[in-house]
């Protein structure tokens, strides 16, 4: 007997994919650019505080706030700037790590995320996971210490950092979902880069000026790489449902293990490439669980 097909909800379209493949590309590039400017000796603050400063100017046009009163129609301030603090905790922390870690093994412990999204669902959104979510929790763990290695050469004093931009990544990615039932998605975009902006004003001090105008331009496009890789991200999921394209993310390791080779000379080793291996196993295998629980929830209906 053949296997059933998959439904329409499981299956996302091709556009749909092309815009995760895409902000998988802007946010490589927006990494890439970020340890350029970071190893240039530009401080990680103010390179964070130009990004969102951008992101959120982008977003006042782009959303026409002149007469979109939606973009400033917020119903929970609090949490507005705490979701975008998050967010600006996963950018600044991963640029601070690219100062020593490669793109390849960033991007590798951030797609640790969906284990730790799983874990903390539970308490903070009611969605508790079963046995077998937390052995792929724990199997990703195991997947992150290969990488780091410890006892095992030198500590890479970029890894705390890195493992702190995907705990934050995953609370504002949590923060999100409980946020998208009351507030408007413009205001998500906007809000999520004007908190930050705001809360890391103080990071003008610390402002250098570049050196050539390649780090200006750099600078000055770090808010558009951002900016529409989310706005990309929001295009692909009106297409197509979370369960559909959550294995599509994975992708974007290729743009950064391309973006390692040809821009800074660098390649993961051995170790990283099986701890990315593991992680990026148990992150489909959660993914697999999350089809059959709704497939199951559906057939109970």
């Amino acid at each position: 007997m053949s296997p059933p097909l998959p439904s329409s909800q499981e299956v996302a379209p091709a556009a749909a994919i092309f815009y995760i493949f895409a902000a998988g590309f802007l946010f490589s590039c927006l990494d890439s650019s970020a340890k350029y400017l970071v190893l240039s000796g530009i401080p990680t603050a103010f390179i964070s505080w130009m990004r969102f400063v951008e992101h959120a100017i982008l977003a006042l046009i782009f959303f026409r706030a002149w007469s979109n009163p939606r973009l400033f129609k917020v119903r929970n301030i609090p949490l507005q700037f705490l979701r975008g603090l998050c967010l600006f905790g996963s950018t600044y922390f991963n640029f601070y790590a690219l100062q020593t870690m490669q793109l390849g093994e960033t991007i590798t412990i951030t797609f640790a995320a969906p284990m730790v999204i799983a874990a903390l669902a539970g308490p903070l959104l009611g969605e508790w996971a079963g046995w077998r979510r937390w052995a792929a929790i724990i199997v990703a763990f195991i997947g992150v210490l290969i990488i780091a290695r410890p006892g095992f050469g030198a500590f890479n004093p970029g890894l705390p950092y890195s493992i702190a931009a995907m705990l934050s990544y995953s609370l504002y990615v949590l923060l999100t979902r409980r946020m998208a039932v009351t507030e408007s998605p413009e205001s998500l975009i906007f809000f999520s880069a004007l908190a930050p902006a705001i809360l890391m004003s103080p990071a003008v001090m610390q402002a250098v000026i570049p050196d050539t105008p390649f780090q200006i331009v750099l600078l000055l496009i770090l808010g558009f790489f951002g900016g529409l890789g989310h706005y990309l991200i929001i295009l692909a999921y009106r297409r197509a449902t979370t369960a559909a394209l959550a294995p599509y993310p994975f992708l974007q390791i290729i743009w950064m293990l391309a973006f390692g080779y040809l821009f800074f000379n660098q390649f993961p080793d051995a170790y990283t490439l099986c701890g990315a291996v593991v992680i990026i196993g148990s992150g489909l295998y959660v993914v697999h669980r999350e089809r059959q629980s709704r497939a199951a929830g559906l057939k109970g209906l």
